[in-house]
Protein backbone atom coordinates (compact mmCIF):
# COMPACT_ATOMS: atom_id res chain seq x y z
CA UNK A 1 0.00 0.00 0.00
CA UNK A 2 1.08 3.56 -0.65
CA UNK A 3 1.29 5.26 2.75
CA UNK A 4 1.83 8.86 3.77
CA UNK A 5 2.66 10.37 7.16
CA UNK A 6 1.76 14.01 7.80
CA UNK A 7 3.78 15.37 10.71
CA UNK A 8 6.57 12.95 9.90
CA UNK A 9 9.32 14.97 11.60
CA UNK A 10 7.52 15.09 14.94
CA UNK A 11 7.92 12.59 17.76
CA UNK A 12 4.73 10.68 16.97
CA UNK A 13 5.54 10.71 13.26
CA UNK A 14 8.89 9.10 14.00
CA UNK A 15 7.26 6.38 16.04
CA UNK A 16 4.73 5.81 13.24
CA UNK A 17 7.59 5.03 10.87
CA UNK A 18 9.11 2.63 13.40
CA UNK A 19 5.84 0.84 14.05
CA UNK A 20 5.12 0.46 10.33
CA UNK A 21 8.50 -1.24 9.97
CA UNK A 22 8.22 -3.33 13.14
CA UNK A 23 4.82 -4.68 12.18
CA UNK A 24 5.89 -5.28 8.58
CA UNK A 25 3.01 -3.22 7.24
CA UNK A 26 2.80 -3.79 3.47
CA UNK A 27 4.23 -0.44 2.42
CA UNK A 28 5.07 -0.31 -1.26
CA UNK A 29 5.72 3.44 -1.16
CA UNK A 30 6.18 5.75 1.83
CA UNK A 31 5.83 9.50 1.49
CA UNK A 32 6.58 11.85 4.36
CA UNK A 33 5.09 15.31 4.87
CA UNK A 34 5.82 18.11 7.32
CA UNK A 35 5.95 21.89 7.52
CA UNK A 36 7.70 23.99 4.91
CA UNK A 37 10.73 24.48 7.13
CA UNK A 38 11.27 20.70 7.31
CA UNK A 39 10.70 20.09 3.60
CA UNK A 40 13.76 18.80 1.78
CA UNK A 41 15.34 16.97 4.70
CA UNK A 42 15.55 13.19 4.54
CA UNK A 43 14.43 10.54 7.01
CA UNK A 44 15.48 6.88 7.08
CA UNK A 45 13.15 4.20 5.78
CA UNK A 46 14.22 0.61 5.15
CA UNK A 47 17.58 0.56 3.45
CA UNK A 48 17.27 4.08 2.16
CA UNK A 49 15.91 7.52 2.92
CA UNK A 50 12.76 9.44 2.06
CA UNK A 51 12.69 13.16 1.27
CA UNK A 52 10.20 15.13 3.38
CA UNK A 53 7.63 17.06 1.33
CA UNK A 54 5.86 20.30 2.19
CA UNK A 55 2.50 19.16 3.57
CA UNK A 56 0.69 22.30 2.41
CA UNK A 57 1.77 22.22 -1.23
CA UNK A 58 2.12 18.48 -1.87
CA UNK A 59 -0.03 16.47 -4.26
CA UNK A 60 -1.55 13.58 -2.27
CA UNK A 61 -3.08 11.75 -5.20
CA UNK A 62 -2.20 8.06 -5.48
CA UNK A 63 -1.85 7.44 -1.75
CA UNK A 64 -3.96 4.71 -0.14
CA UNK A 65 -3.61 5.65 3.55
CA UNK A 66 -2.35 8.84 5.16
CA UNK A 67 -1.57 8.94 8.88
CA UNK A 68 -1.88 12.36 10.50
CA UNK A 69 -0.11 13.64 13.58
CA UNK A 70 0.34 17.25 12.64
CA UNK A 71 -1.59 19.30 15.18
CA UNK A 72 -5.25 20.20 15.06
CA UNK A 73 -4.93 23.30 12.86
CA UNK A 74 -2.93 21.53 10.17
CA UNK A 75 -5.29 18.57 10.34
CA UNK A 76 -8.38 20.72 9.94
CA UNK A 77 -6.89 22.28 6.84
CA UNK A 78 -5.25 19.25 5.24
CA UNK A 79 -7.25 16.17 6.20
CA UNK A 80 -10.26 17.02 3.99
CA UNK A 81 -7.90 17.81 1.12
CA UNK A 82 -6.11 14.49 1.49
CA UNK A 83 -9.37 12.55 1.79
CA UNK A 84 -10.68 14.28 -1.35
CA UNK A 85 -7.60 13.06 -3.19
CA UNK A 86 -8.70 9.49 -2.51
CA UNK A 87 -6.73 8.43 0.57
CA UNK A 88 -8.13 6.98 3.77
CA UNK A 89 -7.18 9.43 6.54
CA UNK A 90 -6.27 8.28 10.04
CA UNK A 91 -6.01 11.41 12.14
CA UNK A 92 -4.71 11.40 15.71
CA UNK A 93 -5.13 15.13 16.18
CA UNK A 94 -8.84 15.75 15.92
CA UNK A 95 -9.84 14.14 19.22
CA UNK A 96 -13.02 14.96 21.12
CA UNK A 97 -13.14 18.58 19.87
CA UNK A 98 -14.69 17.41 16.60
CA UNK A 99 -17.38 15.73 18.44
CA UNK A 100 -20.40 18.00 18.64
CA UNK A 101 -21.65 18.30 22.22
CA UNK A 102 -25.09 19.64 23.09
CA UNK A 103 -25.18 22.86 25.07
CA UNK A 104 -24.67 22.07 28.77
CA UNK A 105 -27.81 22.27 30.89
CA UNK A 106 -26.69 20.83 34.24
CA UNK A 107 -23.05 21.90 34.50
CA UNK A 108 -21.17 24.98 33.37
CA UNK A 109 -19.45 23.05 30.57
CA UNK A 110 -19.91 19.63 28.92
CA UNK A 111 -19.01 16.89 31.40
CA UNK A 112 -18.51 13.98 28.97
CA UNK A 113 -14.80 13.27 28.35
CA UNK A 114 -14.05 16.39 30.33
CA UNK A 115 -12.86 17.77 33.66
CA UNK A 116 -14.57 20.83 35.15
CA UNK A 117 -12.68 22.97 37.67
CA UNK A 118 -16.03 24.15 39.03
CA UNK A 119 -18.05 22.09 41.50
CA UNK A 120 -20.92 23.66 43.40
CA UNK A 121 -21.96 27.30 43.21
CA UNK A 122 -19.89 30.44 43.57
CA UNK A 123 -20.12 32.06 46.99
CA UNK A 124 -21.21 35.70 46.90
CA UNK A 125 -18.40 37.03 49.07
CA UNK A 126 -15.84 38.08 46.49
CA UNK A 127 -13.52 35.17 47.27
CA UNK A 128 -13.99 33.41 43.94
CA UNK A 129 -14.59 30.17 45.81
CA UNK A 130 -17.47 27.75 45.46
CA UNK A 131 -19.56 26.47 48.34
CA UNK A 132 -17.96 23.03 47.86
CA UNK A 133 -14.49 24.53 48.34
CA UNK A 134 -15.56 26.40 51.44
CA UNK A 135 -17.23 23.27 52.79
CA UNK A 136 -14.02 21.31 52.28
CA UNK A 137 -12.12 23.83 54.37
CA UNK A 138 -14.75 24.18 57.09
CA UNK A 139 -15.28 20.44 57.48
CA UNK A 140 -11.53 19.80 57.58
CA UNK A 141 -11.22 22.32 60.42
CA UNK A 142 -14.14 20.74 62.28
CA UNK A 143 -12.97 17.13 61.92
CA UNK A 144 -9.36 17.92 62.91
CA UNK A 145 -10.46 20.40 65.61
CA UNK A 146 -8.10 23.06 64.25
CA UNK A 147 -10.28 26.18 63.81
CA UNK A 148 -7.65 28.16 61.90
CA UNK A 149 -6.33 25.32 59.74
CA UNK A 150 -5.27 26.83 56.37
CA UNK A 151 -6.89 24.90 53.53
CA UNK A 152 -6.72 25.77 49.83
CA UNK A 153 -8.58 23.70 47.25
CA UNK A 154 -10.12 23.63 43.82
CA UNK A 155 -13.10 21.31 43.60
CA UNK A 156 -13.31 19.55 40.25
CA UNK A 157 -16.04 17.47 38.63
CA UNK A 158 -15.00 14.42 36.63
CA UNK A 159 -17.33 12.02 34.78
CA UNK A 160 -17.21 9.02 37.15
CA UNK A 161 -20.29 7.09 38.21
CA UNK A 162 -19.57 7.58 41.90
CA UNK A 163 -16.73 8.51 44.20
CA UNK A 164 -14.90 11.46 45.66
CA UNK A 165 -11.14 11.86 45.43
CA UNK A 166 -8.74 14.25 47.10
CA UNK A 167 -5.18 15.23 46.30
CA UNK A 168 -3.85 16.33 49.67
CA UNK A 169 -0.81 18.45 50.44
CA UNK A 170 -0.33 18.46 54.21
CA UNK A 171 2.22 20.25 56.39
CA UNK A 172 2.94 18.83 59.84
CA UNK A 173 4.34 20.36 63.01
CA UNK A 174 7.27 17.93 63.01
CA UNK A 175 8.98 15.49 60.71
CA UNK A 176 6.79 12.69 59.36
CA UNK A 177 8.32 10.36 56.80
CA UNK A 178 6.25 8.69 54.08
CA UNK A 179 7.18 5.34 55.62
CA UNK A 180 5.87 6.36 59.05
CA UNK A 181 2.73 7.81 57.49
CA UNK A 182 2.06 4.48 55.79
CA UNK A 183 2.50 2.66 59.11
CA UNK A 184 -0.03 4.97 60.79
CA UNK A 185 -2.54 4.77 57.96
CA UNK A 186 -2.22 0.98 57.78
CA UNK A 187 -3.59 0.83 61.33
CA UNK A 188 -6.28 3.50 60.84
CA UNK A 189 -9.87 2.23 60.86
CA UNK A 190 -11.66 2.65 57.55
CA UNK A 191 -8.45 3.20 55.60
CA UNK A 192 -6.81 0.88 53.08
CA UNK A 193 -3.41 1.60 51.56
CA UNK A 194 -3.34 1.27 47.78
CA UNK A 195 -0.54 2.08 45.33
CA UNK A 196 -2.93 3.86 42.95
CA UNK A 197 -6.27 4.68 44.62
CA UNK A 198 -9.15 5.46 42.27
CA UNK A 199 -12.89 6.11 42.59
CA UNK A 200 -13.53 3.01 40.46
CA UNK A 201 -11.70 0.92 43.04
CA UNK A 202 -13.67 2.52 45.88
CA UNK A 203 -17.10 2.18 44.26
CA UNK A 204 -19.43 0.09 46.40
CA UNK A 205 -16.85 -0.33 49.16
CA UNK A 206 -16.62 1.09 52.65
CA UNK A 207 -12.94 2.09 53.10
CA UNK A 208 -11.14 5.18 51.95
CA UNK A 209 -8.24 4.15 49.75
CA UNK A 210 -5.02 6.14 50.23
CA UNK A 211 -1.86 6.05 48.15
CA UNK A 212 0.82 7.96 46.21
CA UNK A 213 2.25 8.95 49.60
CA UNK A 214 5.38 11.02 49.13
CA UNK A 215 7.20 14.06 50.44
CA UNK A 216 6.00 17.53 49.52
CA UNK A 217 9.28 19.34 49.07
CA UNK A 218 7.67 22.78 48.83
CA UNK A 219 7.13 23.04 52.62
CA UNK A 220 8.85 21.86 55.77
CA UNK A 221 7.51 18.53 57.08
CA UNK A 222 5.20 18.20 54.07
CA UNK A 223 3.53 15.11 52.64
CA UNK A 224 1.42 14.62 49.54
CA UNK A 225 -1.04 11.80 49.01
CA UNK A 226 -4.16 10.86 47.03
CA UNK A 227 -7.32 9.25 48.39
CA UNK A 228 -10.59 7.98 46.97
CA UNK A 229 -13.82 6.79 48.55
CA UNK A 230 -17.42 6.05 47.63
CA UNK A 231 -19.18 9.28 48.59
CA UNK A 232 -22.59 7.59 48.65
CA UNK A 233 -21.35 5.16 51.30
CA UNK A 234 -18.54 6.61 53.42
CA UNK A 235 -19.50 10.11 52.45
CA UNK A 236 -23.15 9.74 53.44
CA UNK A 237 -25.07 6.51 54.06
CA UNK A 238 -22.37 4.53 55.86
CA UNK A 239 -21.45 7.52 58.01
CA UNK A 240 -25.06 7.97 59.07
CA UNK A 241 -25.39 4.30 60.05
CA UNK A 242 -22.07 4.33 61.90
CA UNK A 243 -23.22 7.34 63.91
CA UNK A 244 -26.45 5.51 64.68
CA UNK A 245 -24.42 2.50 65.84
CA UNK A 246 -22.45 4.68 68.23
CA UNK A 247 -25.69 6.14 69.61
CA UNK A 248 -27.17 2.67 70.02
CA UNK A 249 -24.05 1.47 71.82
CA UNK A 250 -24.40 4.24 74.38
Amino acid sequence: MKVGIVGATGQVGGVMRSVLAERKFPVTQLRLFASARSAGRTLPWGDGEVVVEDAHTADYSGLDIVLFSAGKYASKELAPKVAAAGAVVTDLTYGAENVRFPAPSVFARPIAFNVLPLAGSFVDDGSGETDEEQKLRNESRKILEIPDLPVASTCVRVPVFTGHSLQVYARFARELTPERAKEILAEAPGVVLEDVPTPLLAAGRDPTYVGRIRRDETVEHGLAFFCSSDNLRKGAALNAVQIAELIAAE
